[in-house]
């Protein structure tokens, strides 16, 4: 009987299966949102990289975030907008791994920015004084490296079990993207092992940084406490509220689509909370930090005067 099996090379995700109409609806959304998320973390990485007062570890650092949002959003969107315009679409089981590592290498690696983030944002209450020292360039850049190193690696080892996995049944996957989790359910030879590997990596990519991101703003909390000023315990909280706010969200969307029991849960909320952490979680970290931050607020003014000048100078 297992002879009689075709293994499946080719899968077919099903998408949002709306009307045309609403197909197309969602396709110029998502379409002006990839365009905005794209433009919005291209800007930060330009002006972390041009304006000399956001030479810091903490504008270095969003800026890093930024290329993994880029990274993560055109992994999944262009895909997306395929799937939308031709109300389903087939992907190759290579092409299925691929975007699969692909999409946890850069959400690990952006748990591992956001954890180094919160122990900036700890030297930098808790040790002022020693923060430049600690926090040099040459150490930023070793953190940084190591977090897309580890990215890249802990991910390789259950991608390549899971491309050993044979897939013999219904070939059909009712998302809008290449998800571990429904590869898993449509496998016909043993998950065992993967599922292993996975509940392994998640100590690394969940666990680890979830704890440092804790420790880190408990210390946070208790330093700004205990300053004596209504005012500085505002200021001191400023600095690090707009990391906290996109740490929330982050976290807050991934937890609810791998932590919470999905138990009674349609597939549609099922791809509305997946949406939330791959195309919206990019989208407005770029806006966060904007809005949020007088520093890149001031160097949008500035990079927006001097195109002005130079508009103006090369028309005379």
């Amino acid at each position: 009987q297992e002879n009689n099996l075709t293994k499946v090379t080719d899968f077919f995700l099903l998408g949002f299966q709306c009307s045309k109409n609403g197909n197309f609806l969602l396709l110029c959304f998502f379409l002006v949102v990839y365009c905005v998320t794209i433009c919005g973390n291209l800007l930060i990485i330009t002006l972390v990289s041009t304006s000399k007062t956001l030479h810091t570890p903490m504008y270095f650092f969003i800026s890093q975030l930024s290329i993994s949002d880029i990274l993560l959003t055109t992994d999944i969107v262009p895909n997306m907008l395929y799937i939308l315009l031709n109300n389903g679409g087939t992907i190759t089981f290579i092409g299925c791994i691929t975007q699969h590592y692909f999409f946890v290498t850069v959400e690990t690696s952006g748990c591992l920015l956001l954890a180094l983030m919160s122990y900036d944002r700890y030297v930098a209450i808790c040790n002022p004084l020693r923060y430049t020292s600690i926090m040099t360039n040459e150490f930023c850049m070793k953190l940084v490296a190591i977090c897309w190193l580890l990215g890249f690696s802990i991910i390789l080892i259950h991608t390549i079990t899971a491309s050993m996995m044979t897939f013999c049944g219904p070939n059909i996957i009712d998302h809008f993207f290449c998800d571990i989790l429904y590869l898993l359910d449509i496998a016909c030879s043993g998950t065992f092992i993967v599922l292993l590997e996975v509940n392994v990596a998640s100590i690394f990519i969940v666990i680890m940084p979830t704890t440092i991101i804790v420790v880190s703003y408990t210390y946070i909390i208790v330093v700004i406490l205990k300053i004596p000023s209504s005012t500085g315990r505002q200021k001191a909280f400023s600095t690090c509220s707009s990391h906290l706010i996109v740490v929330t969200i982050f976290y807050g969307t991934l937890f609810s689509v791998y932590a919470i029991p999905t138990t009674g849960q349609t597939s549609t909320m099922s791809k509305i909370l997946s949406l939330l952490y791959t195309v919206l979680t990019p989208l407005v970290n770029p806006i966060i930090y904007s809005l949020r931050n007088k520093d890149i607020g001031k160097a949008i003014q500035e990079t927006l005067r001097h195109t002005v000048c130079l508009l103006q100078s090369s028309k005379k």
